[in-house]
């Protein structure tokens, strides 16, 4: 089957960072769905993982987690979905991913596609709809219906602020302020649904200071939270939560204590890589994500597409994530 890969991890602009090949098909295990894949996107963690991880002749690297697709065949303990079902999920950071036809899949994180999106729509959802549902109601513990506090996302116009703006402001009620630089990013966190949107290339506790707060009771750091960490421990209100998602330099977590604040990390990936006794919550949280979506409560974060799946393409979409200028979420789909 046809697949893009890599041996070894190298700089985007090289040839071979990314090349297009043919790989054997694979076959479902007990708990997995083999599924036809019809969309993907591409998330920072493709180009984190290609940096950091070199594969070889016999075992190439296959990058890739959000899919959108149809099953194929299922294994003989999957009791959750059928062949012709279709599907999208976020996939495991242990196992091969997803720019490749068919791939393997364990049916407890696949959620089943929404109804009222296309496969190229649903694909931009599943890793980044994880994430800002787990960080705001499994790690911050963000009570459904919540009111009167305020929450702080800091890149807001990402894949991931993206999403987690619109969960707040549908599923909360919660004073939701977004963080975003650039006229085009502003205006998107703004059609998301954010009450205000602060800029965070300037001095955040006067940015809050300017639209009435003095501090607020969550903050959401989607990126850069080493260089915004000061800020943060400023504005996080006494006993407030802070939730980080990227991979910052050392910061000092004794600049908490004073407020008796709470810090907390999210890892999309850590129910499937330890195969946590909760691991269905994934597919329970798709698919209410996918309910959100079909009743019109929540939209798709697609923003680009980049064609068809193929090296030439993913490499664009590499090197636009890695310019640190996307906006919500880039796609490819088809073979």
């Amino acid at each position: 089957m046809k697949a893009v890969g890599y041996i070894e991890s190298l700089p985007i602009s090289d040839p071979r960072a990314l090349t297009d090949m043919e790989i054997a098909k694979p076959q479902p295990g007990p708990h997995d769905l083999l599924v036809k894949v019809a969309a993907i996107s591409v998330n920072p963690v493709d180009t984190k993982v290609r940096k950091g991880r070199a594969g070889t002749a016999e075992a190439p690297v296959i990058l890739g987690w959000d899919a959108a697709g149809t099953v194929e065949a299922a294994g003989g303990a999957v009791s959750l979905f059928k062949p012709g079902d279709a599907v999208f999920y976020a996939g495991s950071l242990i196992r091969p991913g997803t720019n490749a036809e068919y791939h393997l899949v364990d049916e407890r994180i696949v959620g089943p596609k929404p109804a009222k999106l296309s496969f190229i729509e649903a694909a931009a959802m599943p890793l980044t709809a994880l994430t800002a549902y787990e960080m705001l109601f499994d790690r911050l513990e963000i009570v459904r219906g919540e009111g009167d506090k305020s929450l702080l996302i800091i890149g807001g116009a990402g894949g991931v602020g993206s999403i987690a703006i619109q969960l707040a402001r549908k599923l909360t009620g919660l004073t939701v302020i977004a963080t975003a630089s650039r006229p085009e990013t502003v205006a998107w966190a703004k059609k998301l649904g954010a009450h205000h949107v602060i800029d965070h290339s300037k001095s955040i506790p006067a940015e809050l200071t300017a639209i009435g707060f003095k501090d607020v009771d969550y903050i959401f750091s989607t990126n850069a939270s080493d260089h915004h960490w000061e800020a943060i421990t400023v504005v996080i209100a006494p006993q407030g939560k802070i939730g980080l998602i990227d991979d910052p330099e050392p910061i000092d977590v004794r600049m908490l204590k004073r407020k008796s604040a709470s810090l907390h990390w999210e890892l999309m990936y850590t129910r499937s890589l330890f195969e946590t006794k909760d691991i269905v919550r994934q597919h329970e949280i798709l698919t209410e994500v996918a309910q959100l979506i079909d009743e019109g409560k929540l939209q798709s974060t697609l923003t680009e597409s980049f064609g068809t799946i193929n090296a030439a393409n993913l490499k664009r979409a590499h090197a636009l994530l890695e310019s640190g200028r996307s906006i919500g979420k880039i796609v490819l789909n088809g073979f």
